[in-house]
């Protein structure tokens, strides 16, 4: 803020700097394309973007955004909740909740890193089958064992 005040001193004494015209801050840049000999404006492109017009898909992804959100923080109050007070319930809200954590930052890596139609087809499929398995196995573990909480006590414990 001082650097402009400091420079708004100076052009009122009449010098005016180089960066400080206003030419030159209000001239857009132009840029020739390497195969044509017509100019582009820097700015038209960056402005053509596609995801700000779509509003149904923002609002969605704003929704999903903010789920994967609150699924992190009750994940962290799970933690102390599974150590005191194990049982049941807690030990299928992990399995849930770990697994559809799982699911979205996986997806998230493949959204990201798998490119093709098919390859995004074949990686979702392998995702879905993948959250079936681990969801039906710590579900398992929960029945059949000691639960996620009291392995994490054992865990621990030695």
């Amino acid at each position: 803020m001082a650097a402009i005040v400091r420079l708004s001193s100076v052009c009122r004494r009449g010098v005016h700097p180089l960066i400080y015209q206003s030419t030159l801050l209000a001239r857009p840049l132009v840029v020739p394309h390497k195969h044509q000999e017509q100019n582009y404006l820097l700015t038209a492109r960056i402005h053509a973007s596609q995801t700000l017009n779509a509003s149904a898909d923002s609002k969605a992804a704003s929704l999903h955004w903010t789920a994967e959100r609150v699924l992190s923080i009750l994940l962290l109050a799970m933690g102390p909740v599974a150590y005191f007070h194990p049982g049941p319930a807690i030990d299928y809200s992990l399995a849930a909740a770990l697994t559809l954590h799982g699911h979205w930052g996986l997806g998230q890596v493949f959204t990201d890193y798998v490119h093709g139609d098919t390859k995004i087809k074949i990686a979702n499929a392998g995702l879905f089958l993948l959250s079936t398995v681990t969801f039906a196995g710590l579900c398992y573990f929960n029945y059949n064992d000691v639960g996620i909480c009291k392995a994490i006590t054992l865990l621990w414990s030695k």
